[in-house]
């Protein structure tokens, strides 16, 4: 299981969402497809086929809890991950 694999499922089981780093989120969301723009501490990522926006801030170096939850709600609602 490659380190990607890996950190995706700790997303998606949703075990530590206290404990994922602000740039790994950003990696899954890049990696799968999603492009973005930053205005300020404020990180707004859109796909075409996906409805939502999902915008990201950090909170230090950590993703902030809730938004880690509306990334995995997004990727399951869109069966964007293959696990």
């Amino acid at each position: 299981m490659s380190k990607f694999e890996k950190l995706l499922l700790k997303v998606v089981t949703g075990v530590s969402d206290h404990n994922i780093s602000f740039s790994d989120l950003i990696l899954i969301l890049t990696t799968l497809g999603f492009e973005f723009r930053v205005k300020g501490s404020h990180h707004i990522f859109f796909k075409e086929g996906v409805e939502e926006i999902i915008n990201i801030q950090p909170n230090g170096d950590k993703a902030k809890p809730y938004q880690v939850k509306q990334v995995r709600n997004l990727l399951i609602k869109y069966k964007l991950i293959d696990l």
